[in-house]
């Protein structure tokens, strides 16, 4: 039976990820951990919690001696947009938890998981079909350059030192339990809870714009379907491209529609968050993952529209939003 810690267990991610590994591997397996008790009240009383800071080392190793861990999700991380604003502290959290994770790891033989992002490509990336091994020296914000040296860091803890580190590439997560904390790709998020709360939506991405996007059931799925890939398949490490759909706010509004026929929507581009999109792909080859760990979404524009439409009504007529 695997003894899990997940670091950063507050987050968009963490918070659905901690219960769904909870559901899988037995309550008491799966211990959250995150730097604020005050936010993780649902998933303390669920199971094992601990307030950690991951930047104190002495602290991390102890919980994981603790607890016998043998996986660690590492899932701390600040934002694209957020990361913008203070690219040192970026930085320091971003990579500073990385270490600890790895140096940690090494010291009690564990496997790391920590997320890379389509953040990790930039504007001298191909844009269409970004292929699994290809440029990546053209980043242009703190988080994309974070990213990639999270994915080369975790490279080399592989090869100097065995350690089982495996990563995905995560497209933007689009969810109804966490609202997102400052990422480039928000607004296909928020864009659902306007259209129930409002009728009408502001986008700051502009018209045209493609990424790639991901139900976060699908990205769940693919965290616990690679941490049970068979190692000996997996030809790379980190970071797997993972893709599931790609469309431009046109095309989400355009879906919304077929639901709420009165939505509007209407344009106040971001600069800032505009030009981070403009250097991100339209659109990742994942099929590495497809074959060396039978990576499948489950999950398209149109399903995924239904069910967060489903979702955030429920929370609005339940006073929730």
């Amino acid at each position: 039976m695997k003894k899990i810690l997940i670091l950063g267990a507050g987050g968009q991610i963490g918070s659905e990820l901690v219960p769904h590994l909870r559901a899988i591997y037995g309550n008491n397996n799966v211990v959250a951990a995150d730097i604020s008790a005050e936010k993780c009240k649902v998933l303390a009383e669920a199971g094992p919690f601990e307030e950690l800071n991951a930047l104190d080392g002495e602290a991390y190793s102890a919980i994981v001696k603790k607890y016998n861990i043998d996986t660690i999700f590492n899932m701390v991380a600040l934002l694209s947009a957020t990361g913008e604003k203070n690219p040192k502290l970026a930085w320091d959290i971003n990579i500073g938890a990385l270490l600890n994770s790895l140096y940690i790891a090494k010291d009690n033989n564990c496997a790391v998981f920590t997320p890379s992002s389509i953040g990790a490509f930039g504007n001298d990336t191909p844009k269409n079909n970004t292929p699994q091994d290809t440029l990546q020296r053209s980043n242009t914000t703190i988080y994309g350059v974070c990213k990639v040296t999270g994915e080369l860091l975790s490279d080399y803890y592989h090869h100097r030192f065995g350690i089982d580190t495996r990563s995905v590439r995560f497209p933007g997560l689009i969810s109804y339990v966490t609202m997102p904390g400052g990422g480039t790709t928000d607004y296909a998020v928020e864009i659902y809870y306007d259209a129930i709360r409002k009728g009408a939506f502001t986008c700051n991405i502009d018209k045209g714009t493609y990424m790639d996007m991901m139900y976060m059931p699908d990205a769940l799925n693919a965290v616990v379907q690679l941490m049970e890939a068979d190692p000996s398949k997996l030809k790379h490490r980190n970071s797997f491209n993972i893709a599931a759909m790609s469309f431009d706010p046109e095309q989400i509004a355009a879906e919304v529609c077929k639901h709420i026929p009165d939505f509007k929507m209407e344009y106040s581009v971001d600069k800032v968050k505009q030009a981070i999109a403009n250097s991100w792909p339209n659109n990742m080859d994942d099929t590495c993952a497809r074959e060396e760990w039978g990576w499948n979404p489950q999950y398209n524009l149109k399903s995924m529209t239904e069910d967060m439409l489903d979702k955030v009504k429920k929370q609005f007529d339940a006073g929730l939003i």
